[in-house]
C-alpha cells in the first residue's frame, strides 16, 4: 500500500516530500473489513515473527520505508505515511473499544480515533469531529513524532569535537546459568549495519566482552528491582544503580581509547530463570544535566519467550543515545507540550505504525526514512552552529587573515547546505555542513585558534540549558514490556 501510494499520488503531489495520505474505503459497494500487517522480518536472535504471530501487530497505518530497506525497499527516496480511516478495528491504538471512554481507569478520557463508520449520529463520535481528528493525527503524530521529531539527547555526542569513528562497545554480564547470552543473542553484523544507515558519515564497528556477574554487580542489579540503592550515600535513586556501578568501573570497558573518537557504552544483563528484568532496555543519562551516558539491555528466559533477543533492543537503545525518540511520544514545539500515548493523546500510538526501529511494533528492525531525515537535520544544525561559532572566534583573532581561504570555502559550503536543506535533500545538507565545519577547523589552526574552543562553549551553553529547563521527565524513556502496554498484547 505504501509503495503504491508513493508512486501513484494525486496530480501535483510530490511524495519525495513529507506526504500524509488519509484513506477511506468504507461506503463503497466493494468495501471489506480489513487491517494491514507486515511479516517476514523476525527477530534476528530468536526467529520470532511478531507480524505473523501477534494479532496486536495488525495495523491501520504505515509509512517511512526507505529506498534501500532490505525487505520492502521503495526503490527511491519517498516520504509517505498513510492512515486508513476505514481499517480496523485494531488493538494497537485501542480503537476497537468504543464503549469505554476511560480505558485505564484514571478518571481521564482516553482519546482515540475510531473507524470511520463510528463518526455518525448515535455513534462513538459526531460526524463533525472527523476533520478535527484528522488535524490531530496530522499534527501530533505525523508531523511531531515522525516527520519532524525532537532530539531526545544531544546528537553531537559528549566529545570535545564531533566524532568521526564510533565503537559500539558491548559488555555483557553473563548471569544466566548455562547460557552464553552474548554469543547466542547478539547479531553484531545487523547491529553495525542498521546503526551505520542512521549515522552514515561515521565509521562504526563493534566489540563485546563478557563481564563477571559478581556479588556487587548482582547487588546493584537486584536493587533496581527492589528499589534499593547499592550506593546509599550517593543521594542517587535506586534506578541509577547500574549507571553508578558501571561508571565506577568504566575503565575496564574502555578498550578502544586512541583507536576511535567515541565509544558508545553498552551494558547487557543476562539473568536466569525466576529473575525479573527492569525493562527490555533504556538509554540512560548522567542524572545531573541530561547528557547521555550508557545503554542498558536485558535478557532472560521470559524475555526470549516473549520473542526478543538482545540485538534489536541494542539497536533501539543506541538509537536513543544518538538522539532518536519514540514515534509514539514527543514534543509540540509551538505549545511546549510534552506528551505520550495516554489521556487526550492516546491516539499517538498510531505513530508506532511506521517502519521505524524506534517503534514498539516490532515488525521491522530498520530506521525509517523519517528517522534518517531527522538525524541528518539535527546534525546539519549542529554543524552549522559549530562552524559559525568557531568562525567568529577565528575572525576575532589577530591572525584571522591567515584563514581567509578556509572561511570563504566554509561560507560556500554552508550556502550549499542551506539550499540542499530547502529542497529536502537532508543527506547533502548534512555533508555540506560537516565540510564547512572542517574548513573552519583548518582555518582556526592556521590562525592559531583552538578548534575545540567553540565546541566547548556550545557544550557549556547546552549543559546550562538542560539544567534549567526540563522538557522530558528524568529517565522517561524506559522500554518496558509492561503487561498493559500495546507491546505485550497477544
Amino acid at each position: 500500500m505504501e509503495k503504491w501510494l508513493a508512486y501513484h499520488p494525486p496530480a501535483g503531489v510530490d511524495t519525495r516530500r513529507n506526504t500524509i495520505f488519509f484513506i477511506n474505503w468504507y461506503g463503497r459497494s466493494d468495501f471489506k473489513f480489513h487491517v494491514y500487517t507486515k511479516t517476514g522480518e523476525p527477530d534476528p536472535d530468536t526467529g520470532y515473527d511478531f507480524g505473523k504471530e501477534r494479532d496486536s501487530r495488525k495495523v491501520i497505518a504505515w509509512g517511512g520505508t526507505t529506498a534501500d530497506d532490505e525487505e520492502t525497499g521503495l526503490g527511491s527516496t519517498r516520504r509517505v505515511w498513510f492512515h486508513d480511516l476505514s481499517a480496523g478495528p485494531e488493538s494497537w491504538t485501542s480503537n476497537y473499544d468504543v464503549d469505554n471512554p476511560d480505558l485505564d481507569g484514571d478518571g481521564e478520557v482516553d482519546y482515540r480515533m475510531p473507524p470511520t463508520w463510528e463518526y455518525t449520529a448515535g455513534g462513538f463520535r459526531a460526524p463533525g469531529a472527523l476533520a478535527g481528528d484528522l488535524s490531530l493525527i496530522t499534527r501530533y503524530v505525523a508531523l511531531n513524532l515522525l516527520m519532524t521529531s525532537s532530539p531526545l539527547y544531544p546528537v553531537e555526542l559528549p566529545t570535545a569535537e564531533p566524532p568521526k569513528s564510533l565503537n559500539i562497545d558491548s559488555n555483557t554480564y553473563e548471569g544466566w546459568p548455562g547460557v552464553d547470552a552474548s554469543e547466542r543473542y547478539i547479531t553484531p553484523e545487523l547491529l553495525v549495519d542498521e546503526l551505520s544507515e542512521l549515522r552514515w558519515r561515521n565509521r562504526l564497528d563493534f566489540d563485546n566482552q563478557d563481564l563477571p556477574y559478581d556479588a556487587k554487580a548482582e547487588e546493584c542489579y537486584l536493587g533496581v528491582l527492589t528499589d534499593t540503592s547499592c550506593y546509599p550515600d550517593s543521594g542517587y535513586p535506586a534506578f541509577a544503580n547500574l549507571y553508578l556501578y558501571n561508571w565506577a568501573n568504566l575503565e575496564r570497558t574502555k578498550d578502544d581509547a586512541g583507536r576511535v573518537d567515541y565509544e558508545i557504552p553498552l551494558f547487557n544483563y543476562a539473568v536466569g530463570e525466576g529473575v525479573d528484568v527492569p525493562a527490555l532496555g533504556f538509554a540512560d543519562d548522567n542524572y545531573v544535566d541530561g547528557t547521555q551516558t550508557g545503554v542498558f539491555s536485558f535478557i532472560s528466559p521470559d524475555v526470549v519467550a516473549s520473542g526478543y533477543g538482545l540485538t534489536t533492543t541494542q539497536i533501539h537503545e543506541v538509537g536513543h543515545h544518538l538522539g532518536m525518540s519514540h514515534p509514539h511520544d514527543g514534543y509540540d514545539s509551538e505549545t511546549g507540550v510534552d506528551y505520550e500515548p495516554a489521556g487526550r493523546f492516546l491516539f499517538a500510538n498510531a505513530g508506532d505504525e511506521s517502519n521505524s526501529m524506534m517503534s514498539y511494533i516490532d515488525v521491522n528492525w530498520d530506521f525509517s526514512q523519517f528517522d534518517r531525515d531527522n538525524s541528518d537535520r539535527f546534525l546539519t544544525a549542529a554543524y552549522h552552529e559549530a562552524a559559525n561559532r568557531l568562525a567568529a572566534d577565528v575572525l576575532a583573532s589577530s591572525r584571522a587573515s591567515r584563514a581567509k581561504v578556509q572561511l570563504r570555502a566554509a561560507d560556500v559550503l554552508l550556502g550549499l547546505s542551506t539550499k540542499a536543506f530547502a529542497r529536502h535533500d537532508y543527506r547533502a545538507a548534512y555533508a555540506f555542513a560537516e565540510g564547512a565545519y572542517n574548513q573552519v577547523v583548518a582555518g582556526a589552526k592556521r590562525a592559531g585558534v583552538d578548534p575545540a574552543g567553540a565546541a566547548k562553549a556550545l557544550a557549556a551553553e547546552a549543559d546550562a540549558a538542560r539544567r534549567t529547563v526540563e522538557v522530558h521527565s528524568p529517565h522517561e524513556f524506559i522500554d518496558t514490556l509492561a503487561p498493559d502496554s500495546p507491546r505485550s498484547q497477544p
